[in-house]
């Protein structure tokens, strides 16, 4: 990992303080069961040869075709997930104080969110997902179940939220953030509801932001896909507006909006989150592959290279934190240069060592410069 001198400078010259800092993040919530494929059983437990990639799992699965098979998933671990919890535990790990709104149970608190709930004085929505992580060197499969996600609407909000301290919530937070509208059928209706209702009646804040991350929209039509850009694209008008994409949502929304995409070096991802931010007229727009960053806003666009490691502890995840680290980074006050190489430790240590990091852990990692 390359760090250019005007990032070092920044970092050593501001320092990464949250303290004051605050957040709502919601809707969604999934209990993550994570799992290996088994290819050769030698033993019980764990000894065994895994299904190391996505590929070796598709001939696998590709030649049973007319015949049949028995794949066996070995049990990991279970724990919090969705991409809400995991980008809120993040910010909460670097310091902002946080609220979370989403599916973490209902009536009861699941087990696996109770400590969470706590932390963020969580208000539920409704039971969570059931997520099945199967996780490769080459990436992951996520297999959801998304039924409970159905109940979640705007009056189910406001009926768990109370109208009152709803209003109160939003109008004292500095980013909100809203995530994984693939996985929840009514949230364009929903953030319809936030910008015709809600944002016309909170009081000014200047640090105001709202921050959107999709979460793999390939299920979702095209036309879907378009009218909730058309949706966020109204939240400028009230606060400043950025919607977070990895590399292949990316594509998508170029897709959808019926611009070139590109390759993910340096100017073809400041290129797409150039075009797509004009289009959509927001103040942000951040492309973030597995290996890099690019962020575009009004003044330009940026790339950074990130952490990239051969051998992470865990990916599930990942993009939840880079979310984390870009959003803190940017409520802190660094350049948008900055927040990207900020935003890529975060996921970078996330990824080393599965634990959520601190600002100092963030900074002590880019300070690093070359990583393994």
């Amino acid at each position: 990992m390359r760090i250019s001198e005007n990032i070092l400078t920044e970092i050593n010259q501001k320092i990464f303080q949250t303290s004051g800092k605050s957040s709502v993040v919601g809707l969604d919530g999934f209990v993550d069961k994570i799992v290996t494929p088994v290819d050769k059983r030698h033993g019980l437990g764990d000894n065994f040869d895994p299904i190391d990639t996505i590929s070796a799992l598709g001939e696998r699965i590709s030649d049973a075709a007319g015949k049949s098979a028995n794949l066996e998933l070995f049990p990991r671990f279970e724990k919090l997930g969705g991409n809400g919890p995991i980008m809120a535990n993040a910010m909460l790990s670097l310091g902002v104080k946080v609220r979370y709104v989403g599916a973490l149970g209902y009536p009861e608190i699941h087990p696996v969110f109770q400590k969470f709930a706590a932390k963020t004085d969580a208000v539920s929505l409704s039971e969570p997902g059931i997520t099945t992580a199967l996780e490769f060197k080459d990436g992951k499969l996520m297999l959801g179940n998304t039924r409970s996600l159905e109940e979640i609407d705007f009056a189910r909000i406001i009926e768990c939220c109370e109208e009152g301290p709803f209003l109160e919530m939003m109008a004292k937070t500095d980013v909100v953030a809203i995530v994984n509208w693939t996985m929840i059928p009514k949230m364009t209706s929903i953030l319809v509801h936030l910008v015709d209702h809600i944002l016309p009646n909170l009081p000014p804040r200047d640090t105001r932001t709202f921050f959107f991350d999709l979460t793999d929209p390939a299920k979702r039509s095209k036309g879907d896909i378009q009218e909730v850009l058309q949706v966020i694209s109204r939240f400028q008008a009230h606060a400043e507006a950025t919607l977070g994409l990895n590399y292949n949502e990316a594509l998508q929304v170029c897709d959808t909006l019926g611009l070139e995409s590109g390759e993910k070096e340096e100017e073809s991802l400041k290129s797409m989150a150039t075009e797509i931010r004009r289009k959509l007229e927001i103040s942000c727009v951040v492309v973030h592959p597995v290996d890099s960053a690019a962020c575009a806003t009004k003044d330009g666009a940026w790339w950074s290279e990130g952490p990239f490691t051969d051998n992470p502890k865990i990916t599930t995840g990942a993009g939840d934190h880079f979310n984390a680290g870009f959003s803190t980074a940017r409520l802190c006050g660094f350049s948008p240069l900055t927040s990207l190489a900020l935003a890529t430790c975060t996921s970078g240590h996330y990824v080393r060592t599965a634990q959520s990091p601190s600002t100092g852990q963030v900074v002590d990692l880019l300070k690093q410069g070359t990583l393994s």
